[in-house]
């Protein structure tokens, strides 16, 4: 018996395997005359959003907006600012843009509006977004903002200051604050107030972001904390594009749907420029 006969499979013969190298050459020069697929060009820096809380409350209240963006595909941080003087919001919001990947989007509700407007000059900031936020012109604080509200106008249930920190009374939280939020959880809200330091009330602004920065602005149409045509004033003044909302104060929370979609929008439209 022969060595190929003791092969558990049969050699091809000489002709066989000349035409299977003429297949092989033909199949190579295919290969060499066919460009490289180019991947997906990736962007070398993702758009990251950082997202500021406002007064008497944490940054836990944005995890309805951080869900839908990060299911979205965007970086987000959430600050937690300790509202005790607008020196240290600022400094605490400007280590979060630091740390965040690419450009940013910086978000503010509320007395957040007044931390993004300082802290948003950093370069990375490429857009800001404010959410039923104050929109502070230089030298204006929350404190010159509220002085002289309109007539008529909702008047927020501030506590008198107690060592030198606010919070709104408790009994009347959910109806100021938070009238569409889910009762049990606007109880949670008024019960686990975080204490807004005056003199974050006093902080004045030095240079607003929103003069050099394009800005959005979402305007609560039901919010009794800061009128509605406070807003729209703040928002006219800063050119920011303007979108309207039914919502509480809280819209963030009630309604992150609508909140995630202007911030959404910002950071296409910022993208694009």
């Amino acid at each position: 018996m022969s060595a190929r006969d003791m092969l558990p499979f049969s050699l091809p013969k000489a002709s066989e395997v000349a035409r299977l190298m003429r297949m092989l050459g033909s199949a190579a020069s295919v290969l060499l005359l066919t460009p490289p697929a180019i991947a997906a060009p990736r962007n070398a820096a993702p758009t990251s959003v950082v997202l500021v809380h406002g007064g008497f409350v944490d940054g836990s209240g944005w995890e309805g907006v951080y869900k839908l963006l990060k299911k979205d595909g965007y970086d987000v941080i959430v600050v937690q600012e300790p509202t005790t003087t607008l020196a240290d919001d600022v400094a605490v919001t400007r280590r979060a843009i630091a740390s965040a990947e690419g450009d940013v989007i910086l978000v503010g509700h509320s007395y957040g509006g007044v931390v993004v407007s300082e802290a948003g000059t950093d370069s990375k900031v490429k857009g800001l977004v404010y959410i039923a936020a104050f929109a502070p012109d230089a030298g204006e604080s929350v404190a010159s903002l509220i002085a002289n509200p309109p007539a008529g106008a909702p008047v927020p249930p501030i506590l008198p200051p107690v060592d030198g920190y606010l919070l709104l009374d408790r009994t009347k939280f959910a109806s100021s604050f938070a009238a569409d939020v889910r009762p049990d959880l606007a109880a949670f809200m008024a019960d686990s107030q975080v204490p807004w330091g005056v003199a974050a009330l006093q902080g004045t602004v030095s240079v607003p972001a929103w003069k050099s920065k394009p800005s959005w602005y979402l305007v609560s149409s039901d919010d009794r904390m800061i009128p509605p045509p406070a807003q729209r004033s703040m928002a006219g003044r800063a050119h920011a594009t303007v979108v309207e909302s039914p919502g509480s104060h809280a819209i963030y929370v009630s309604h992150p749907d609508a909140v995630a979609k202007i911030i959404e929008r910002a950071a296409r439209d910022t993208s694009t420029k």
